[in-house]
């Protein structure tokens, strides 16, 4: 709380009174006395102990000298308050806190790290909090530091932000800025919030700002940032590799026999870059081969594995165009990698279509089973044996074979398409199974384009690479 007291002064210069000439709503008397009742009203009137009590000499020379004084801890009535006392023209300002609430203010900016100080324009008088010192690691009994000190310490690439901060000032605006400061052979980032009492004029009365270190959380963020460099770094790295090793047709291919389309859905989350994979390519002897992969995790490493596996099949065809022995020699592959990089595993699903006799051969490593499309109803093929690549040393991969003709419609895909956080493997089978069946209903003529635009939702959770191949 605080108060204006118009200062009577008899013959001999000797303060005998002080009339309340402005209080603050929240000031109090001992009497009981408030705010506007205690205009006008003498001090020895509503507190008639106060002239023998240590203070009001105080009083006498802050009115002599023009210095201000803080009293400290003073007993006033049931409370202790810590006083401030400063002349102001024919009078004096005094402002009057209590110490439990300073104690507990204390607590709280030591809590927050944070320390008060202000500064009245008109006598002068600049004060600082404790903790405001101990932000700025300074000795209480050298004062505040003067505006040269302060200025001295900014980190230079920071003085133009603290020039702004000063012309906001100026215009009447609120201030709130972090800057870099050297302490004590350190950086520390101080977070600086000022704002101004001013007149009609706009001119600032009294300054009153906070200070807050931020240190710590400054450097996290800047940890976090440059974490966040990293990771956007790795992504970039590993999207330029998936996009130069997987290029995606825009349009469907035509291959001997064979009509393909493939559609890769990128995962919901942009950092999450896959090991996802497809092939689909002629053979000499005028087969067509056709591959889906995925290589389990995300990221640079999953990519580059990725990689690996679909050129080895690409080689590998050019000796065997068996898709279980192919099959064979990709699991032998992915287990000398994972003695490389444990815990790795692929699935993937190989298929060879001979146009001349109309036969589908395939083989599967762990992978969801292919989906056919006859005569207006879509399933599921029976999957014949073979494990997860990588998981079993001298693994064996059966073929399976079907007939594939004129009007049907075959898709292999990764499991992104039908696994989901939020549904069941078989609800997620079935929308498929759903979107093919009216894909090739709504358009049988071309039936690929149609059950692509279908199948155009991504997973947020995992990649989706989708090949759909129909005979022609």
């Amino acid at each position: 709380m605080a108060a204006y007291l118009l200062a009577e002064i008899d013959g001999h210069g000797r303060l005998v009174d002080l009339v309340w000439a402005a209080a603050s709503p929240e000031a109090v008397t001992p009497d009981g006395r408030f705010g506007s009742q205690l205009i006008g009203m003498p001090v020895t009137r509503t507190a008639p102990d106060v002239a023998a009590e240590k203070r009001w000499a105080v009083y006498q020379r802050v009115m002599e000298t023009g210095e201000p004084a803080d009293l400290g801890a003073v007993r006033i009535g049931d409370g202790e308050f810590t006083v401030r006392a400063r002349r102001l023209g024919p009078g004096l300002l005094v402002s009057w806190e209590r110490l439990d609430r300073l104690h507990r203010f204390g607590g709280m900016e030591r809590l927050g790290n944070l320390g008060w100080g202000e500064w009245d324009l008109t006598s002068g008088e600049i004060y600082w909090s404790s903790q405001l010192y101990r932000i700025y690691e300074r000795d209480p009994a050298l004062g505040p530091l003067g505006r040269d000190e302060a200025d001295g310490i900014v980190v230079e690439d920071d003085r133009p932000l603290q020039a702004a901060a000063r012309e906001a000032f100026e215009r009447s605006e609120r201030v709130d800025v972090i800057t870099r400061v050297r302490i004590g052979g350190r950086i520390k980032h101080l977070r600086t919030v000022v704002d101004a009492v001013r007149d009609s004029g706009g001119r600032p009365l009294r300054i009153c700002g906070i200070v807050q270190d931020v240190t710590e959380q400054q450097t996290n963020v800047e940890r976090l940032a440059e974490v966040e460099r990293t990771l956007a770094a790795e992504h970039e790295l590993a999207a330029r590799l998936q996009r130069i090793i997987l290029p995606i047709p825009a349009e469907p291919i035509d291959l001997p026999g064979l009509r393909v389309a493939v559609r890769y859905l990128p995962a919901g989350q942009e950092t999450l870059v896959g090991g996802d994979w497809y092939h689909a390519a002629a053979l000499r002897d005028g087969s067509v081969l056709l591959a889906v992969g995925d290589v389990a995790g995300h990221g640079t490493h999953a990519a580059t594995t990725m990689a690996q596996l679909r050129h080895a099949l690409r080689a590998l065809a050019v000796v065997t165009s068996d898709p279980g022995t192919l099959l064979e020699h990709l699991n032998r592959l992915t287990c000398e990698l994972e003695a490389e990089s444990p815990e790795l595993s692929a699935t993937a699903v190989v298929a060879r279509f001979d146009p001349a006799r109309g036969e589908l051969v395939w083989a599967q490593a762990g992978h969801p089973p292919p989906l056919l499309s006859r005569g207006g109803h879509t399933a599921p093929l029976s999957r014949p044996p073979g494990p997860m690549l990588g998981v079993v040393d001298d693994a064996r991969y059966s073929d399976a074979v079907l007939s594939f003709h004129t009007g049907d419609v075959l898709l292999l895909y990764t499991d992104g398409l039908v696994e989901h956080r939020r549904r069941s493997l078989d609800v997620g089978l079935d929308a498929v199974i759903t979107s093919v069946d009216d894909a090739v209903r709504s358009a049988p003529e071309q039936p690929l384009a149609e059950l692509l635009a279908r199948l155009r939702r991504a997973n947020p959770d995992d990649d989706t690479c989708i090949l759909a191949a129909r005979p022609r």
